[in-house]
């Protein structure tokens, strides 16, 4: 192991690799410090009073909730806003219980997505009368349209409680009522979102900008299942939040819990494999040959890469899951190009509302033909604006704002540098960065015309950056691809080997907040006790909707909820 491994807590001290224990006094060992695998180890630390031992490849802890800095500036890599943190909500429940309410979150604009369709803008608005009402000023005639979508969407999210806690059922238990669980989800998840929404609205642009957000999961209409659709667009209904001092507070928070109660996060510390002996799962060893013991291991490094990579195929292959994961397939890979500004967002007229530009009408075409080759069009560009919606932004970072920018992309594309060392790729693959810099910034421009001038750092990430960092084989983002095939994956929290347990978003669904939730299901899963069960499944058997909202009031916030 590296002999500069940290313990991550509020002040990131440095500790001596040599305070690892490998002598079995750890309760579990957790693979992964995304938001999945601190849930979890934070729970059965809090909950349980195991002794947590969390171990995680990369120099800083929170996965895709961490963030990085340059001299002046900071990012998000992953947290661009959360729905659902209401007082009272699943998600708030959960951030508050493995956090102990230390995280404040602020509230974006009302109009928290703007869509851009060529020259037509189109703002999704918080809360359902008010999305209603914008968006049939945008469509005369069309309200009727808009509410049996919106009533088709919370028809799909009711199912998506029974389905999840389903995932955290002894396997027994699971058998008997696993079937009648999963149903309701199932007869909207084996459907497209093209198949589901293009009979609801037909054809033209309020179709396209109902599928906007197709970009948070990352598929296109044709290809995702309508479940991951109705799970992220009923997330964002009620509006949307980020954490106030950005997304690196959210994993200090969760290890100052699992330092309270007696448990650790080792960065710089790389499992090489899950240690398997007469059938169980009963610790790792690291990239350095150090054996870690304990009898409990919960993997919160993806389903490929726990049963492709860390599970010897002779353990792995006669689950029969090796086969199925293959079949459904990573997510979507993607390029984000991270801005450093001269002026404050309020000199550049800058909010935090996001900004989905898609330059051409053919989206299944035009994402088509960009992902066969980077030459072509770029299909879609996010724009967030971290430092706008992050309140003490300002006051760290005085006289700068930031900007990220993000469109999808594939790892075939730098075939040719795929062995090569971070930031040894050489000059060729500094160009090719520079390139789709430079024309991902040209898109945004013409939204922005304002930071023109003003632009005094410019970093690209790639899916190479992705893979360097997370270990995700092909660059991913979201897990396993949310298409109809993946809501019948038999994956659960409690894996066919006894001790090892699964967290994160391939559990649930792509996200944060689904991470989080599959971070809890881990828990309860090991727990199965009525304390952690309190907790976790009260949050999530929350988690669903009820009825649509009438015309003349805003839904109360039990309703139009989601776990994206």
């Amino acid at each position: 192991m590296n002999r500069h491994a940290a313990r991550v807590g509020l002040s990131y001290k440095q500790v001596s690799p040599d305070r690892l224990s490998p002598d079995g006094r750890w309760d579990a060992i957790v693979i992964g410090s995304g938001i999945g695998g601190l849930a979890s180890a934070a729970m059965l630390a809090k909950h349980g009073g195991l002794r947590v031992l969390v171990l995680e490849r990369h120099s800083t802890a929170g996965g895709f909730t961490h963030t990085f800095t340059r001299p002046g500036f900071e990012w998000d890599v992953g947290v661009h806003y959360l729905g659902q943190l209401e007082e009272g909500e699943p998600l708030r429940m959960l951030f508050d219980d493995i956090a102990g309410g230390r995280i404040r979150w602020a509230r974006m604009p009302d109009v928290y997505d703007r869509v851009i369709l060529g020259d037509e803008r189109y703002d999704l608005v918080a809360g359902g009368r008010r999305f209603l009402d914008s968006l049939s000023a945008r469509f005369p005639g069309r309200r009727r349209d808009l509410e049996r979508y919106l009533s088709t969407l919370v028809g799909a999210t009711r199912g998506g409680a029974p389905f999840f806690l389903d995932r955290a059922l002894p396997r027994r238990l699971s058998r008997l009522l696993g079937p009648v669980l999963r149903a309701p989800l199932h007869r909207h998840a084996d459907r497209t979102v093209e198949e589901v929404v293009r009979p609801l609205v037909g054809e033209g642009p309020l179709f396209d900008v109902l599928t906007a957000q197709c970009g948070d999961y990352g598929l296109t209409p044709r290809h995702a299942s309508f479940a991951i659709h109705a799970m992220v667009a009923g997330h964002y209904l009620r509006g949307a939040y980020y954490p106030v001092g950005g997304s690196a507070v959210i994993a200090a928070e969760i290890a100052r819990t699992l330092e309270e109660h007696g448990s650790a996060i080792f960065v710089a510390a790389e499992v090489e494999r899950i240690l398997v002996e007469n059938g169980r799962a009963c610790g790792v060893t690291m990239t350095d040959g150090r054996v870690l013991r304990a009898p409990i291991v919960i993997s919160d490094a993806g389903a490929p890469n726990t049963y492709l990579r860390l599970l010897a195929p002779e353990v792995a292959e006669p689950t029969g899951l090796p086969a199925k994961i293959r079949a459904v397939g990573p997510s979507a890979a993607h390029l984000s190009l991270y801005l450093g500004l001269d002026r404050t967002d309020r000199e550049l007229g800058l909010d935090g509302t996001n900004l989905w530009i898609y330059p051409e009408r053919d989206r299944e075409r035009a994402f088509e033909r960009f992902l066969a080759d980077p030459r072509a069009p770029i299909p879609l560009v996010y724009a967030s604006f971290p430092s706008a919606k992050d309140p003490s932004f300002a006051s760290r970072h005085p006289g700068k704002a930031t900007m990220e920018l993000v469109t999808i992309a594939s790892l075939r594309w730098l075939e040719r540098w795929k062995d090569a060392r971070w930031k040894k790729r050489g000059a060729d693959y500094d160009a090719w960065k520079a390139e789709m810099s430079e024309r991902l910034l040209e898109i945004a421009l013409r939204e922005r015309p304002s930071v023109r001038g003003h632009v005094v750092h410019a970093e690209l990430s790639t899916p190479l950056s992705t893979r360097h960092f997370t270990a995700h084989p092909d660059g991913e983002i979201y897990g396993l691809a949310h298409t109809p095939a993946r809501f019948r994956l038999p994956l659960r929290a409690q894996s066919p080997i006894p001790g090892l347990f699964l967290a994160g978003q391939d559990l649930v669904s792509c996200g944060v907040a689904g991470a989080l939730f599959g971070g809890a299901l881990a828990a309860t899963a090991v727990l199965r006790s009525t304390l952690i069960k309190s907790v976790a499944l009260r949050a999530i058997g929350r988690a669903r909707p009820g009825a649509p909202a009438r015309r003349d009031e805003e839904p109360p916030p039990s309703e139009v909820t989601a776990v994206p």
